[in-house]
C-alpha cells in the first residue's frame, strides 16, 4: 500500500517553472461594456478590418481600453507583460479551435479562490483533481479532454505565452499565480496549440495573461486581507507606476492555513514584478517572479472492507503520514523586446531562465525515522534557459488578409535529483539529466473570403537527452540498483489545419484537424523500468520510453446575438504510446492505443445590466481502444460534467451576489484500468459570494460547498486487495472573508 500511495504522490507532486514565451497579436476593434459586466466574447474583430483575419474568440472589456486603436503601429506594447504587441490575443485566436476566455472580472466575481476551480466552472469539460483542499487549492490539477492521472503532462500552461510546464513530472501549481495579477485566461481545448507551443499541448493550452500597469495612472495601489476556515490568513498587494514610456508593477500574495486535514498546513508566498518600456515602434520588458511553498502531506484515508477499516467514515480528517512534506522554491527572470521593422512586420526576441528547487520527505511509518523500505527523501534542482525569437508579418497576400507567425524555440534544461532514505544521509541515486530542445515552426492565417478564414501550420522539434544515475550501493537503507545510462536524439512534428466560416452576423461554424506529441518527462524516465523481475528482484531502470502522439479532429459552432453567447463542439482524439505509471510493476510504460471523444457546450445570457446567467456541460469519454483493457474507461475521468452560475448586481455594486454550481459524474479510481473496483461517487458543490464596493473600499464573503457535501475526487485502488483503496477527502462547508482598499 505504501508503494501505491507513493505512486500517487509522485503523480501529483509539483511546482511552477517557466521555460518559454510567445503570443500572437490578433487585436479587437470594437468597444465593449465595462469589465464588471463583460462576458467572454465569441468574436471581437470587425468584419471590415482588412488588415486582420477574423473570427477570433478572444478579448474582454478590461483589456479593450488598453489595445492599440485601429491603424496604430503593430507591437506598440499595449499588451501584457512580456509579450509585446502580440499579447492582446495569444493562442486564443487559433482559427478553428474551441476557446474560452476568463476575464479579470470573472475571477473577481468567482466565489472560489482557487484558480483551478474557477477554470472548472467556466470551461466546459474541464475537470479537476484535488488532493488537499482548502481555499487556495495547492497542487490541484486541471484536466482538459480527459487524461486523468496524466492530465498535468497533457495540458500546457503558459504565463504571457511562456511555458510553465517543466521537463520533470512536477505539475504546474496554479495556486502559485497571484489572482490579483491576472488580466485574463485564454483556454484553447484540444491540440490546436501544438504548432505554436510544442510539447504537452495535447489536451489543451491554458494561457494566463498578467497585468503590467501599462497605460494606467501615474501611481496606483491595491491592498487586501482576509481570514477564513482552518485558521486561514491571507494578504494581497498590487502597485503600479507610470512615467512617460516607462512603467513598473508588482503583484504579490501570501497565505497561511492549517488546512482541512491533520498534517495539512500550507505556507505560500508569491510575487511578480515587471518593468516595461513602451514606444510606438519599440517595446521592451523585464519580468521577475519568485515563489515559496511549504506544504504538509496528509496522505490518503484507507478503506478496506475485508478487515473492517473505513477511515473515510471514522476519521475523515486524520492522517497516516504525520511527518510527510513537500517544499518548493522558484525563481524566474525573462526579458525581451518587440521591434517594428516595417508596417505590419514585427521582430520579437525574448529569453529567460527559471530555477526550481524542491525537497520532499515521505515516511510510511508513524515516526520520521529513516528505515528500510519505509522512507524516502528527495532533493531536486531544475534550471531551464530559453530563447524564442520570432517574426510576425501581417498584411495582404494576393488581396487576402494574411497573418504569418514563424520562429525558433531553444530550451536547455538541467535536472539533478538526489534520492535516499533520509535528509542528511548519502543518497542511493544521484540522477543527472540534460535535455536540449530546438524547434522551428510557422502558422499562417488567411482570410480566403469575406466570411471565411483558414489557418495552417507546422512545427519540427528535435529533443536531445542525456541521462545518468550516479548510484551509491553503499548508501544507508539501500535496496535498489542503479539505472542504465541513456543518450537519445529524436525529432517530432506537429501539424494544424483549421477553418471558420460565418454564416451571418450571429452564427459561425469552425473546425480543425491537428497532430501533437508529448515527450516523456525526466521523472517518468527515472521510473521507466523494468524495476523488478517476477520474483521481485530489482532490475536496472533504462530511462527509455516512447514519445506519445495524438491526432484529433474537432468541429462546432458559435452563436452571438443580443445578450446570448453559445459555443458548442464535438471532438475525436486518438493517441498512441500514452505514458502511464503501472503500480503493479512499479514503473512507467507506454499504453496500448487510447481514444478520447465527446462534446462541450457553453452558454451565457445577459438578462439585463444587472443580471448575467451562464452554464456549461460536457460529455467526455476516455477509453482504451486496444489491448487487454480495450473498451474500458481511462481512470479519473468523469463522463458527464456540468456547471451553472449567476451574477446579480443587487444594488449599484454596493451589494453583488455571485453563485456557481458544479457537478461531475462518477469516475474510475486511479490504478483501476480493469474497471473492477467501485468508482469514485458522483457529486457536486454550490458556492456563494456576497461582495460590494463603496468608493475605494471593497469587501467579500464567500461560502464554498454550501450544502456541506462530503466528497473526494481522487482515490487510488489497491493492486493486491479487491475493494481496498486510499482516498483523499476534501472539505465540507468553508468560508472566507476579505476586505481591502485601492489608492
Amino acid at each position: 500500500m505504501s508503494r501505491i500511495v507513493s505512486a500517487a504522490r509522485r503523480l501529483r507532486a509539483g511546482i511552477v517553472a517557466a521555460v518559454f514565451l510567445y503570443a500572437i497579436d490578433l487585436p479587437t476593434a470594437f468597444a465593449q461594456q465595462a469589465a464588471t459586466e463583460q462576458l467572454p466574447p465569441v468574436e471581437v474583430t470587425r468584419p471590415d478590418d482588412q488588415n486582420r483575419t477574423r473570427a477570433r474568440a478572444i478579448g474582454d472589456g478590461d483589456t479593450t481600453r488598453r489595445r492599440a486603436p485601429s491603424g496604430a503601429p503593430a507591437g506598440n506594447g499595449a499588451g501584457s507583460s512580456g509579450s509585446g504587441g502580440e499579447a492582446v490575443a495569444s493562442n486564443g485566436g487559433i482559427v478553428g479551435a474551441a476557446t474560452t476566455v476568463i476575464t479579470a472580472a470573472d475571477i473577481a466575481h468567482a466565489p472560489s479562490q482557487t484558480l483551478a476551480e474557477i477554470i472548472a466552472t467556466q470551461v466546459p469539460g474541464a475537470q479537476i483533481t484535488t488532493l488537499y483542499g482548502g481555499q487556495i487549492g495547492a497542487k490541484t490539477s486541471v484536466d482538459l479532454r480527459g487524461f486523468g492521472a496524466s492530465a498535468t503532462a497533457n495540458s500546457l500552461v503558459l504565463i504571457n505565452g511562456r511555458r510553465l510546464n517543466d521537463i520533470d513530472i512536477a505539475q504546474v501549481d496554479l495556486s502559485t499565480v497571484p489572482l490579483n495579477s491576472i488580466e485574463r485566461i485564454e483556454i484553447t481545448r484540444g491540440n490546436a496549440g501544438a504548432v505554436l507551443y510544442g510539447d504537452n499541448a495535447v489536451g489543451g493550452v491554458i494561457n494566463i495573461v498578467t497585468k503590467n500597469g501599462v497605460g494606467g495612472p501615474p501611481v496606483a495601489a491595491r491592498i487586501e486581507a482576509g481570514f477564513g476556515s482552518f485558521d486561514t490568513r491571507l494578504g494581497n498587494v498590487s502597485t503600479s507606476l507610470n512615467s512617460g514610456p516607462w512603467s513598473t508593477s508588482f503583484y504579490g500574495n501570501a497565505v497561511k492555513t492549517d488546512g482541512y486535514r491533520d498534517n495539512n498546513r500550507l505556507l505560500q508566498e508569491n510575487g511578480v514584478g515587471n518593468l516595461n518600456y513602451t514606444t510606438s515602434g519599440l517595446t521592451a520588458f523585464v519580468t521577475v517572479t519568485g515563489d515559496n511553498q511549504e506544504l504538509r502531506l496528509p496522505g490518503g484515508r484507507t478503506v478496506d472492507p475485508s478487515i473492517g477499516v473505513d477511515e473515510l467514515a471514522t476519521n475523515r480528517r486524520g492522517t497516516s503520514t504525520p511527518f510527510n512534506y513537500a517544499n518548493q522554491q522558484g525563481f524566474s527572470a525573462t526579458a525581451g523586446f518587440t521591434k517594428t521593422l516595417a508596417n505590419g512586420i514585427d521582430l520579437i526576441v525574448d529569453g529567460g531562465v527559471r530555477d526550481k528547487k524542491q525537497q520532499g520527505a515521505f515516511f510510511s511509518g508513524p515516526a520520521p525515522v529513516p528505515a528500510l523500505f519505509t522512507s524516502t527523501y528527495v532533493d531536486a534542482d531544475l534550471t531551464t534557459w530559453s530563447i524564442t525569437p520570432r517574426l510576425s508579418v501581417k498584411g495582404l497576400l494576393l488581396g487576402m488578409p494574411s497573418q504569418l507567425l514563424t520562429g525558433l524555440d531553444y530550451y536547455d534544461a538541467s535536472f539533478q535529483q538526489n534520492r535516499g532514505a533520509g535528509r542528511g544521509l548519502a543518497p542511493w541515486h544521484n540522477y543527472d539529466l540534460r535535455q536540449q530542445t530546438v524547434a522551428g515552426y510557422f502558422q499562417h492565417a488567411l482570410g480566403v473570403a469575406p466570411a471565411t478564414d483558414v489557418s495552417y501550420g507546422a512545427r519540427v522539434q528535435n529533443v536531445s537527452l542525456s541521462a545518468r544515475d550516479h548510484f551509491d550501493a553503499a548508501a544507508p537503507f539501500n535496496t535498489d540498483i542503479g539505472a542504465l545510462p541513456l543518450r537519445s536524439d529524436e525529432t517530432q512534428y506537429a501539424l494544424h489545419l483549421g477553418a471558420e466560416h460565418r454564416l451571418n452576423d450571429m452564427v459561425s461554424l469552425f473546425g480543425r484537424a491537428a497532430r501533437a506529441f508529448r515527450t516523456p518527462d525526466v521523472d517518468e524516465r527515472v521510473s521507466s523500468g523494468p524495476s523488478f523481475d517476477p520474483f521481485f528482484n530489482p532490475l536496472p531502470q533504462t530511462f527509455r520510453l516512447k514519445t506519445q502522439t495524438s491526432q484529433d479532429v474537432e468541429g462546432g459552432l458559435r452563436i452571438k446575438g443580443g445578450g446570448l453567447q453559445l459555443q458548442s463542439s464535438l471532438y475525436l482524439m486518438d493517441l498512441a504510446n500514452e505514458i502511464h505509471f503501472n503500480p503493479v510493476l512499479f514503473y512507467n510504460t507506454n499504453l496500448d492505443p487510447t481514444r478520447r471523444y465527446g462534446s462541450e457546450t457553453s452558454l451565457s445570457y445577459r438578462v439585463n445590466d444587472s443580471l448575467l446567467l451562464r452554464s456549461g456541460m460536457a460529455y467526455t469519454r476516455a477509453v482504451f481502444r486496444e489491448g487487454v483493457w480495450a473498451g474500458n474507461d481511462v481512470p479519473l475521468v468523469s463522463r458527464y460534467t456540468a456547471s451553472a452560475g449567476v451574477t446579480w448586481n443587487i444594488w449599484q455594486n454596493y451589494v453583488v451576489l455571485d453563485a456557481t454550481a458544479r457537478f461531475w459524474s462518477e469516475r474510475r479510481m486511479d490504478n483501476d484500468q480493469a474497471g473492477a473496483q467501485r468508482p469514485i461517487p458522483a457529486n457536486g458543490t454550490i458556492d456563494l459570494k456576497l461582495s460590494g464596493q463603496y468608493e475605494r473600499y471593497f469587501w467579500s464573503l464567500s461560502i464554498n460547498n454550501v450544502l456541506n457535501a462530503l466528497y473526494y475526487d481522487y482515490a487510488i485502488a489497491s493492486t493486491f486487495t479487491d475493494g481496498r483503496f486510499s482516498a483523499y477527502p476534501l472539505p465540507g462547508r468553508t468560508y472566507l472573508l476579505k476586505a481591502g482598499a485601492s489608492f
